[in-house]
């Protein structure tokens, strides 16, 4: 598994949730996580973060990663290192969006957002 996506490329206009994604093999790895923006109107702002969970119902108060707020299009990376949380099992992205113009009532973003293992572009190219 080269790129795992927590959430494909979607439309949203309102905050949201997306779904529960088993780690498997990743556990307690260093994963790099794309947040990748494709649509966006203007004076808006995308707010994301990844939850860990050890048995898919229960969540926590604190995400694993935070994405800071984004304003605009395009391909933004964190790290998210599980090293020392070897007991998630389970991810998902909640994302929170708002806007401050008052042409357009809601808020609508086009993104997607996938985990690789740290070092799996490396390894691809090398191979």
């Amino acid at each position: 598994m080269l790129r795992h996506f927590l959430l494909p490329e979607s439309i949203a206009r309102a905050d949201g949730t997306g779904p529960e994604i088993d780690l498997g093999s990743k556990r307690g790895k260093l994963l790099v996580l794309t947040l990748g923006i494709t649509r966006i109107l203007e004076q808006e702002s995308l707010e994301l973060s990844v939850c860990g969970s050890s048995d898919g119902e229960r969540w926590g108060a604190k995400p694993l990663a935070k994405f800071p707020p984004k304003f605009y299009c395009g391909l933004y990376s964190i790290l998210l290192n599980l090293g020392s949380q070897s007991d998630v099992r389970f991810v998902r992205v909640q994302w929170k969006m708002s806007r401050w113009s008052k042409r357009e009532s809601m808020p609508m973003f086009g993104f997607f957002v996938y985990a690789e293992e740290s070092g799996a572009r490396m390894s691809a190219a090398v191979a």
